[in-house]
């Protein structure tokens, strides 16, 4: 069951939205401000952030980019009734992979919600004592804490087994792309799985 995370300081909207979603097979948390989803994504692993860019006490894009910079690549879909193009324009600077305005019918962001969940929970992948299943890495059946880019890197050369993938390639699954950040992130990789990922020089990146 996916876990979503919803900051809303509209009451009455968050508690609507969580009961839908919730009949659709969805586990919720409401945080009704910006400190209280901060604290929660402390505390607990999502699979996706539904986030009100307007929040009584911050920004909810301020949020997210604070999020980003500690290393949380976990999807976000924000919602707002702000409409200008410059709003929208900062989430998705920040990495939203979704953007829907206020007032919108639940259904088309169940629909938008499936659709980036999906992307990820259909494929399964066994690599030696890594398994991916349900979204998540998992270790000798012990979950793996990887960042979404993390995560979307390491599936890439999983499923390329055997073959280069390019650097180019790569960095498209990067918010910040860069060598450096590059080779960070894969680092990371390698020390939190233990996968050995071999640099091609000039071209890229392998798993054998």
């Amino acid at each position: 069951m996916a876990r979503i995370l919803l900051i809303e300081d509209d009451k009455i909207l968050a508690d609507s939205l969580a009961k839908f979603l919730q009949m659709h097979g969805y586990q919720v948390d409401i945080a009704g401000s910006y400190d209280e989803g901060a604290e929660l994504t402390l505390d607990n692993r999502y699979d996706l952030y539904l986030v009100d860019v307007n929040l009584g006490d911050g920004d909810g894009i301020d949020l997210i980019k604070a999020l980003r910079l500690s290393e949380d690549q976990t999807p976000t879909i924000f919602i707002s009734a702000l409409k200008d193009i410059s709003t929208i324009a900062r989430g998705f600077d920040v990495g939203a992979e979704d953007y829907i305005k206020k007032p919108f019918d639940p259904e088309e962001l169940l629909i938008r919600i499936e659709s980036r969940l999906k992307k990820k929970e259909d494929r399964e992948i066994k690599y030696k004592d890594l398994e991916f299943k349900g979204g998540r890495f998992f270790k000798k059946g012990k979950e793996i804490q990887l960042g979404e880019v993390q995560r979307d890197i390491l599936l890439t050369l999983l499923e390329n087994k055997g073959k280069v993938v390019p650097k180019d390639r790569l960095y498209q699954l990067m918010i910040n792309p860069s060598p450096l950040a590059l080779r960070v992130a894969l680092n990371k990789i390698k020390k939190k799985t233990g996968v050995d990922i071999k640099a091609v020089r000039g071209i890229g990146y392998v798993v054998d």
